[in-house]
């Protein structure tokens, strides 16, 4: 029986081919969350880290039991330092090297897989779908994995906020970060994203954290704000799936050991209620 094929980029594309599947990089996060455990994602700026500090910094991460390696900032973090920074790190260490991007610009052919997401609470519409329609075509170029994500930024925001224009979501309305995910969710993303911005006082409250899981099956990943492993391991306890550390370690006096002890934190396994997400009430 003959395939029928589509020309797609200057290539030809047998149809059945063009399924959406989950990557690598996926399975392995739904890998260690179906364990019960969380995810350690360490973050590195390639903006405010030289490439041999990066490269230190990464190896300590994966020594003291990260599970990925992520690249990424709100802005700088972009080009040919990018790529020089990620083809070190991918070329030394073994866990998944993940993209947290900023922008377009900050992609790179030696990531495994990245963030494709999308600011939903956005008053700019470039960052809700433009710049995602502007950097798919390189993303397929690079044959890195794209990951479909929300992304929600929460008070106060900080860089992030002010960058993507967000209309930050209030930290005592749990409500509307379930309305947000639950419209996620229904769009077809696996991933939600609650952001409260690096260097935020605190990160996401645990009571929004358990809202979501309650409402949502969205793997939900906890970014900024997070300064010590009880933090950590409060989250996870409150049904999330991932935890970004980045600012945190960097400051410490004695890195490996603080992550060492985040690692310990992050992947305890929850008390009272099954890692694997739970389907949306009715």
């Amino acid at each position: 029986m003959k395939v029928k094929v589509r020309r797609y980029f200057g290539k030809i594309i047998p149809r059945k081919s063009r399924k959406i599947k989950i990557g690598k990089v996926e399975k392995y996060i739904n890998g260690i969350t179906s364990s019960g455990r969380g995810v350690f994602m360490g973050l590195i700026d390639p903006d405010k880290q030289k490439p041999k500090d990066a490269l230190k910094l990464a190896r300590l991460l994966e020594e003291g039991g990260a599970d990925i390696i992520m690249l990424g900032g709100s802005i700088g973090a972009q080009g040919d330092a990018l790529d020089r920074m990620a083809k070190l790190i991918k070329e030394t260490i073994s866990i998944p090297l993940h993209i947290f991007p900023g922008n377009i610009s900050t992609v790179t052919r030696y990531a495994d897989s990245i963030y494709f997401m999308s600011l939903l609470n956005s008053k700019n519409p470039y960052w809700i779908t433009g710049a995602q329609s502007l950097s798919a075509p390189m993303i397929k170029k690079y044959r890195v994995e794209p990951i479909p994500t929300a992304y929600l930024v929460f008070e106060p925001g900080q860089t992030v906020g002010y960058v993507g224009e967000a209309k930050l979501l209030p930290r005592d309305k749990p409500d509307l970060a379930v309305a947000y995910s639950m419209a996620a969710q229904y769009m077809g993303m696996r991933f939600v994203i609650l952001e409260s911005g690096s260097g935020a006082p605190s990160p996401v409250p645990v009571d929004i954290v358990a809202a979501v899981r309650e409402m949502c099956s969205l793997s939900i990943v906890i970014a900024g704000g997070v300064k010590t492993p009880e933090q950590a391991r409060k989250l996870i306890q409150a049904g999330a799936n991932c935890i970004h550390i980045g600012s945190k370690i960097e400051d410490d006096k004695n890195p490996l050991e603080q992550i060492k002890r985040f690692a310990k934190a992050i992947h305890a396994k929850k008390e009272k209620e099954e890692n694997k997400p739970k389907q949306e009430k009715s």
